[in-house]
């Protein structure tokens, strides 16, 4: 039986994840009490159904700290368990919130909408540490159904390698393992004919690689993710994120993403995001 657990801030697209996952043969559960997981687990299973979502988050909060031990428990149980969780900056958040005139689910009398913002990001911190992430911030509802579709449709049981372009000047994402800033090397932006393109392009391409220090860049980086990508393997990591940043996220960093996702793909589950291209 394969579970997905869904988890995150308030805001962040957690509807939207589970309707895709509903959309894609899901039977799914939403809110669900972490103390319930269990019984509810082997219900559906032996109510035949072998793909199930569940959300839990912080509407929960008097038994989340139990999470992690009971996927530990369904684990052992030889269940195909995974937890997804999406977070999303707070001036994204609070924008959200303010455009739908919705209730923050920790909101009282006396806290702003960012201090129960915070309040539920420390709420999650342990549920955050352990599971997969996506950062939603910039995301348009689109791109995040395609991103879960993505994720459905890995090879669990291998880790993931995710190469994510962005640009510096809409913030690092959320969801880094690894950043990488290449906003040292020669901008296509500057010149006129390439600045429509991005780095997909020929043109851009072939501009990059005509500089000596882009290739040492190259080098320098495929040989760090190389090197370190078996101890990551070995701590039984399933999903390690490498985002690579350059100023507008739509030339240099593109190029090196689409780069390293070609050397890497050979002998590794990869998988590539642009974030200011997708968004």
């Amino acid at each position: 039986m394969q579970l997905i657990v869904i988890s995150g801030l308030s805001g962040s697209g957690k509807s939207i994840a589970l309707t895709v996952l509903e959309d894609n043969g899901f039977y799914c559960v939403d809110n669900l009490p972490a103390n319930l997981l269990p019984e509810v687990t082997v219900y559906l299973k032996e109510s035949g159904h072998q793909r199930v979502a569940v959300s839990i988050d912080a509407r929960s909060r008097e038994t989340l700290h139990l999470l992690p031990q009971r996927l530990a428990d369904l684990r052992r149980r030889e269940m195909d368990v995974h937890l997804l969780f999406l977070e999303t900056k707070t001036d994204t958040l609070v924008k959200r919130f303010s455009e739908t005139r919705r209730r923050h689910p920790l909101s009282d009398n006396h806290s702003t909408l960012p201090e129960c913002i915070e309040m539920e990001r420390e709420i999650l911190r342990e549920i955050h540490d352990l599971a997969n992430r996506i950062d939603t911030s910039d995301l348009s509802a689109s791109s995040l159904r395609a991103w879960i579709r993505d994720f459905i449709g890995l090879n669990h049981a291998r880790l993931t390698l995710l190469f994510q372009s962005f640009g510096f000047k809409h913030g690092v994402p959320l969801d880094s393992d690894m950043v990488f800033d290449v906003r040292c090397l020669p901008n296509p932006h500057y010149e006129a004919l390439l600045r429509p393109l991005t780095g997909k392009d020929g043109g851009v391409i072939e501009f990059l690689e005509a500089n000596i220090t882009v290739n040492q860049m190259f080098e320098d980086i495929r040989r760090f993710v190389d090197d370190w990508l078996p101890c990551f393997i070995r701590d039984n990591r399933n999903y390690l994120t490498v985002a690579i940043g350059c100023t507008g996220g739509r030339h240099r960093s593109v190029y090196f993403v689409e780069r390293l996702a070609r050397h890497f793909t050979e002998n590794n589950q990869v998988l590539v995001r642009h974030r200011e291209l997708d968004a």
